[in-house]
């Protein structure tokens, strides 16, 4: 390692330390890599870690026996690689924030006569539009409300049909389709409905009467539902008195460190007032860097896809890579970018407001970590697991073969991040082999969690083992399985215990141990997860074999297709000439003829 220091280019790129078994430590970002890497260490009179480095820096590089490096065109590059291998990987001593959710805006196209407010994640192309947002949360009742309140165009399809339907009828459209309306009087409440959706007071009222009245129409559900509207919208709503003479729009980012865990508070203030805000976890406190946790928020928040973001961001702290933060940002987007740190004003007080909510969802959270810090302790993790992946799969005699992985993160089920996997393999081994690969390649759109748990014994844990190893992700890594009663292990055996298989050996719970029932549950949305997908995949599969069948077409030619194409989808998707080389041209015709 020090013959490689010593030899390293002046280029900018990014390095990694591993340790003596080649487990990633560190991943780091340089201008120069000569100068940044020589700069951890000292070369006389012996070769050793310099001492002005921080703690966290201090203990990695006594791990330290190994240096890998890349070379990069620029330092912006370098930035984007950094972060792209922290995300991917996991290195033991970079913290993660796995903040890459993102965020729903409110737009509208103005080019049209008669324009329509819709949700978008991503840039919508076009000249006349204008993007409200971001809305972590409460942006489909908001855009649900302005349709309740405001006699505009209900749906796509309305202007289409050229005639009014129902929502004239009921007086929630002013029937721009048979032209009942001006463009002129129909653009005025667009520019109301416009300012509604930054400032709401006058919104929520309105919607607070409608309830009023339909409460005393005795139409309780409609009111609950807007009761329900009422209380989404008012979420997005942060209480702060501050007076910005001018509508400015600022995206302020505030991250506080704890002792369990840090949080990142997020406050988006659109034309002077805030319009909605968010907040995230984050674990590895014990390894916190403030310059690392602001840089990865900011690449993460704002990806290429943003639809629209202030041109100045607030932080509540300065950092040391703000200005190439800011610089890449600024490339990305090919607009002028600033982040800012100010100490005075009305902009300070900004940054105090994201602060305070950051001490008090910190203060909020203190207690909630015990049975993850058990099973931490339990199993002998590297970190407390506060996300997990479970994975199990399914098929019925090598037919509908499936995979599924669900989500636990933060004490609850993410449903948003489940994952369902069609399969090619047709042994258990290689099925999950194929998923979890195909998960591992995914870990660089969506960060790799805290833990893995498998469904299956030694084999599927040494399985995954090896596969995170030939990446060099660090991941922990449990299986659970029944133990072996007649050289066999069925769900159904009740006298067969859960075993839990780590890597330091198998470990075997009392039946009443709260920690195995944490597993257990794991594994068992897991396995509901994956059955599902397989009998409604089978279902389907049965009618389309049902349907061949009535054609003609045997069971031993659909097997025939399906050994060779995989899917249904595929042997549709065929061209008449591949299906003859596979089976004859009558075949071939028949089944262009059916899908046709």
């Amino acid at each position: 390692m020090k013959s490689t220091i010593q030899n390293l280019p002046a280029t900018p790129g990014v390095y990694q330390y591993f340790d003596e078994k080649g487990k990633l430590l560190y991943v780091g970002k340089a201008k120069s890599l000569k100068n940044r890497v020589k700069s951890y260490w000292r070369f006389t009179p012996v070769f050793s870690p310099n001492p002005g480095q921080s703690p966290r820096i201090l203990k990695m590089l006594s791990e330290a026996k190994h240096l890998d490096y890349i070379v990069v065109e620029s330092e912006e590059d370098a930035l984007i690689l950094e972060n792209s291998l922290i995300k991917q990987l996991k290195p033991k001593y970079n913290i993660l924030l796995r903040d890459d959710k993102t965020y729903p805006y409110i737009y509208i196209d103005e080019s049209t006569p008669y324009p329509r407010f819709e949700i978008t994640r991503k840039v919508v192309k076009g000249k006349n539009i204008s993007y409200y947002g971001p809305f972590p949360t409460g942006g489909k009742a908001l855009l649900d409300s302005i349709y309740e309140v405001y006699p505009l165009v209900q749906k796509k399809s309305c202007l289409r049909e050229g005639k009014a339907c129902l929502f004239y009828q009921i007086n929630k459209c002013l029937a721009p389709c048979e032209e009942r309306v001006t463009k002129e009087a129909y653009a005025e409440i667009v520019t109301e409905a416009k300012q509604a959706i930054v400032k709401r007071k006058n919104l929520l009222g309105k919607l607070e009467t409608r309830m009023l009245k339909l409460a005393e129409q005795e139409r309780y559900e409609e009111a609950a539902a807007v009761r329900d509207s009422i209380n989404a919208i008012s979420s997005l709503n942060t209480s702060s008195n501050i007076d910005l003479a001018n509508e400015l729009d600022l995206d302020i980012f505030a991250i506080l460190n704890g002792d369990e865990r840090g949080v990142i508070v997020k406050l988006f203030m659109r034309q002077g007032k805030i319009i909605s805000s968010s907040h995230s976890y984050f674990r590895h406190t014990h390894i916190f860097d403030e310059n690392e946790a602001y840089k990865q928020a900011l690449l993460e928040f704002y990806t290429i896809d943003t639809p629209h973001f202030s041109k100045q961001i607030l932080t509540a702290h300065t950092f040391e890579d703000a200005e190439q933060v800011a610089r890449t940002l600024s490339t990305r987007f090919n607009k002028k970018i600033e982040i800012l740190t100010p100490k005075i004003g009305p902009k300070a007080k900004l940054i105090d407001l994201a602060l305070k909510n950051c001490e008090e969802l910190l203060r909020k959270t203190q207690s909630d970590t015990l049975m993850e810090q058990r099973i931490a302790d339990l199993f002998d993790l590297s970190v407390i697991p506060y996300r997990i992946e479970t994975f199990d799969n399914s098929h019925m005699m090598g037919v509908a073969v499936v995979g599924g992985m669900v989500v636990w993160d933060e004490g609850r089920w993410d449903k948003s991040s489940y994952r369902r996997y069609q399969l090619s393999a047709r042994d258990e081994y290689g099925q999950m082999k194929e998923m979890l690969s195909r998960r591992i390649a995914d870990f660089s759109v969506h960060a790799a969690p805290d833990l893995w748990v498998l469904d299956g014994g030694q084999a599927n844990l040494n399985l995954a083992r090896a596969l995170l190893k030939e990446q060099h992700i660090n991941l922990d890594v449990i299986a659970i399985a029944k133990e072996k009663l007649d050289a066999k292990a069925h769900r159904a055996k009740g006298a067969a215990k859960d075993l839990i298989y780590t890597v330091n050996g198998i470990i075997e719970l009392k039946v009443n141990d709260k920690r195995l029932h944490w597993v257990q549950r794991l594994r068992d949305e897991a396995h509901r997860y994956a059955i599902t997908y397989h009998q409604n995949k089978k279902h389907k599969e049965d009618t389309q074999i049902a349907l061949l069948n009535k054609k003609g077409i045997g069971k031993a030619t659909v097997k025939k297709l399906i050994d060779y194409f995989g899917t249904f989808e595929a042997i549709e998707e065929a061209s008449e000439t591949e299906l003859t080389n596979v089976t004859n041209r009558k075949i071939a015709s028949i089944i262009k003829n059916r899908t046709q």
